[in-house]
């Protein structure tokens, strides 16, 4: 099915952005294949519809299936408008992060509440022909986050219900130095793919919550406080991200399945910006 006009409601409410690592997440033969036309090019992936919990979800894995589109070149705003187009109105984002604070060891699952915005150059607006300023105080919102902190707390797994994750360019990972910079400006976690997701879900009227997976101890420096000990840790490698990743990957999946199962039926997405605003991008065609 190809779709170049948007959708009220009538596929899927839920939708599901997974991160590095979360390459499928229905079993073969049970979903179905969505590819949608958008006005900003082309999804990082063609979009599956399933059911998860009970519930419909539409499912796009942000690097794509072979983990080929860099952080730095993800098309957010293409993957937002397309699942905001399918009838998506709560987004559950999976990420593998690094680890910048003592309390966010390797294994843990952390709830994102909060983001500090260290990237530069990516499309991190649909309001380019209008003035719309976003409410963003609260990224994350607060309903979502309630029943997805609920979820993850009854499973029996390393978990911390709040932590700001620095947002960095990428692809390239941080030097020693940054990684203490960050944690000291109050980073617990850190990542390259958050902005501009969040704040573009929400300009479309989609609520978003994060599940994190903490991979490693970013440079090397994190979680210890123990000088001699951090000189001797290994900086972050990608190879070393995914193989955690790979072997980690049945819980997160689990954990995303038990956090959609939470979401409330009868959510209603906070309005950020304008309601006629949202919509006057979703009327966007293909060929504008």
């Amino acid at each position: 099915m190809t779709t170049t006009e948007p959708v009220d409601g009538t596929t899927a409410r839920i939708g599901v952005i997974g991160g590095s690592g979360l390459y499928r997440l229905f079993e073969e033969g049970t979903a179905d294949e969505i590819t949608v036309d958008t006005p900003y090019g082309p999804t990082s992936s063609p979009i599956t519809v399933g059911t998860m919990a009970g519930k419909r979800v539409a499912f796009l894995t942000r690097h794509g299936r072979e983990h080929s589109v860099a952080p730095h070149l993800i098309n957010h705003r293409a993957n937002v408008w397309a699942l905001r187009s399918l009838g998506v109105r709560a987004i559950v984002s999976s990420s593998a992060v690094g680890g910048l604070h003592p309390d966010y060891a390797p294994g843990t699952f952390v709830v994102t509440d909060q983001l500090i915005d260290r990237t530069w150059g990516r499309k991190d607006t649909f309001f380019e022909d209008q003035v719309q300023h976003l409410s963003f105080a609260d990224p994350f919102d607060p309903v979502l986050r309630r029943a997805a902190v609920d979820a993850v707390a009854a499973l029996d797994v390393p978990f911390r219900p709040t932590g700001t994750c620095v947002v960095i360019q990428g692809p390239r990972f941080s030097t020693r130095a940054e990684s203490i910079w960050m944690r000291e400006a109050g980073g617990h976690t850190i990542n390259m793919t958050m902005t501009p997701e969040v704040p573009l879900a929400a300009e479309l009227g989609i609520g978003t919550v994060n599940l994190s997976y903490v991979t490693d101890a970013d440079a090397g420096l994190a979680p210890t406080e123990d000088e001699a000990a951090r000189s001797t840790e290994a900086p972050v490698t990608h190879g070393a991200v995914m193989e955690r990743l790979a072997r980690a990957n049945e819980v997160i999946v689990r954990a995303i399945g038990d956090v959609v199962a939470a979401l409330p039926d009868d959510y209603t997405p906070r309005e950020l910006v304008p309601a006629t605003a949202s919509e006057s991008v979703l009327r966007k065609t293909v060929d504008a």
